[in-house]
């Protein structure tokens, strides 16, 4: 590739290899879990690993808050909330310190229990491998339930009934295919009765005005969210596959009527803005109970480098919990 030319590879920070996988160059800062030992202090949230699927690799890290609320001497039982991470489907890990870090806010000041599913990465793993992942821990989260003695720290201070689907940029796309996925499963005694939606990541073939006029954007290009849906799409599908444009599906989008209450956020510098908005329309259409926090200035994942968006998208999420 000439030098002149814009290189989308190197700008994602990956290199394509022959057998079609790729080698990622960023190496960030990791975090193990806690575990189950003793306070150390000022430690507000405790984290632990658990196996998910041990062939394909998949795990969950659950966080709950150190000093649990309480009324009237017996503690209160936390909403479930859970946790998707960004990274344009190839990148990231809930062991990354910046995800760790973010979850440990989410269990500390929600307060909640999280449970941050590691679900495989693209393009080894091509969608809808993310969204079976999700569903397994759904799945895996409700056989503790019922299950004895099952996992003791949901068993002991999780309200099973009031669980949510928490996913940033493409782990809010797969909170959005998750939810509407599980409504045709047996869920009881979980209940989903939310699905928080940060910068979703969404797509279509057909350019929008806001993909055109912020084309050049210097954290998202247009080259790169290409790249990205041409890694973690099913091969030979296009952009108007559900995965990726689920405004072109109509019965996937009739079926959202079904889902509980919705939040969205999402920036005005955000090449996917319009795509964002259309989505909230076409939910406030179907019946669905959405609330909308978008915000003029602002750039797709502004949150991972502004610590002032981050807190008012916590607080988003504090009050929608």
């Amino acid at each position: 590739m000439a030098s002149s030319q814009f290189d989308a590879y190197e700008h994602l920070n990956i290199s394509l290899n022959k057998d079609g996988s790729v080698t990622r160059l960023l190496d960030l800062p990791k975090m193990q879990a806690t575990g189950e030992t003793e306070l150390q202090p000022g430690q507000t949230v405790v984290s632990k690993d658990v196996t998910l699927n041990p062939s394909k690799k998949t795990w969950i890290r659950i966080f709950r808050p150190a000093k649990l609320p309480s009324n009237d001497k017996s503690v209160a039982r936390l909403p479930i909330l859970f946790f998707f991470h960004g990274g344009g489907w190839i990148h990231f890990s809930v062991a990354d310190t910046m995800m760790h870090e973010n979850c440990n806010k989410l269990a500390s000041e929600v307060p909640a229990i999280v449970v941050a599913v590691e679900f495989r990465l693209a393009p080894e793993n091509r969608l809808p491998a993310q969204y079976d992942d999700a569903v397994d821990a759904i799945e895996w989260v409700r056989k503790q339930a019922l299950d004895q003695p099952g996992d003791q720290w949901l068993k002991s201070y999780a309200d099973f009934s009031r669980c949510y689907l928490y996913g940033v940029s493409c782990g809010a796309n797969i909170a959005f295919n998750t939810a509407l996925r599980v409504l045709d499963d047996e869920l009881k005694p979980l209940k989903i009765v939310g699905l928080i939606m940060n910068q979703p990541f969404i797509g279509g073939k057909q350019r929008s005005k806001s993909e055109l006029r912020l084309a050049t954007d210097p954290y998202f290009p247009l080259p790169a969210t290409d790249l990205l849906w041409e890694l973690a799409l099913p091969q030979g599908t296009d952009r108007d596959h559900r995965f990726c444009n689920p405004l072109a599906d109509k019965a996937l989008m009739d079926k959202t009527k079904l889902l509980g209450r919705c939040l969205v956020i999402g920036f005005g510098g955000d090449p996917l803005i319009e795509r964002q908005q259309d989505l909230v329309q076409t939910l406030v259409l179907k019946g669905v109970r959405v609330e909308a926090r978008f915000d003029d200035a602002g750039f797709h994942m502004v949150d991972m480098i502004d610590t002032r968006r981050a807190a008012a998208i916590l607080n988003f999420i504090k009050e929608f919990v």
